[in-house]
């Protein structure tokens, strides 16, 4: 009776999480394009459905069950829905810099509260994905909601889906030249690989990975040089 009882509450849960993922990748589906552009102004018309979304993280903790790229797809969902409920609850704006709480920037503010706890964004960032879930890629999963970070994806993130949205969003991401500028002799690449240099380099050198997903094959001894980051809101 023990055992069928837990199977139960596992279903149970299975069947609450894809349910619920589901309502968050309505929304990106939505509210966001291919290229990633966020429509802020109509995203607001269904905040409802966000704060449905946000309602089941405030009560919902990863289960030490689930698999790495179960809880790497939940957190980042996590991060990526606060983010955007943010930017929501200070619209219009800029740029996500502009907003602060009592000298506290976005990243810093305790406002996430999943699992009954309060989080700040980078605790989430830092702390969990990439001290306890590293994966390089996991830097074009996470949204910052400006111009030069990686596109937003329009699908929320599963267990099953997970690795093929993050290789295919480091691709574009990579590709993509207003975001990195790839040659032969000469990479001129964002901050982003400059700041998390050493994510990028555990296995090899900088350059090593991003031939890993660079169209153009970069010579091992190509200069490397840093964009500078566009702050401004990645919305329409």
């Amino acid at each position: 009776m023990k055992k069928i009882v837990i199977l139960f509450v596992l279903m149970f849960s299975v069947l609450q999480i894809k349910a619920q993922t589901s309502i968050f990748n309505s929304l990106l589906q939505a509210h966001v394009t291919d290229k990633g552009i966020v429509n802020y102004k109509s995203f607001k018309t269904d905040e409802d459905k966000l704060d449905s979304y946000i309602s089941y993280l405030q009560k919902t903790s990863p289960d030490n069950l689930w698999s790495e790229n179960k809880k790497r797809a939940f957190w980042i969902n996590a991060y990526n829905a606060y983010t955007i409920k943010l930017i929501l609850d200070n619209y219009p704006i800029a740029s996500i810099i502009d907003i602060k709480q009592k000298g506290k920037t976005a990243w810093k503010i305790s406002f996430a509260k999943v699992g009954g706890k309060t989080y700040t964004l980078d605790y989430i960032e830092h702390k969990i994905l990439r001290d306890q879930l590293f994966d390089p890629k996991i830097h074009v999963g996470v949204n910052c909601a400006s111009g030069s970070c990686p596109k937003l994806g329009n699908k929320a993130f599963t267990e099953s889906n997970i690795e093929a949205e993050l290789t295919q969003l480091m691709k574009d991401f990579i590709n993509d030249t207003t975001k990195n500028k790839m040659s032969r002799k000469k990479v001129q690449v964002s901050e982003i690989f400059n700041w998390f240099k050493g994510d990028f380099t555990k296995n090899g050198t900088l350059i090593d990975y991003l031939n890993k997903y660079s169209e153009i094959e970069i010579k091992s001894n190509a200069k490397v040089t840093y964009l500078k980051y566009d702050w401004a809101l990645n919305g329409k």
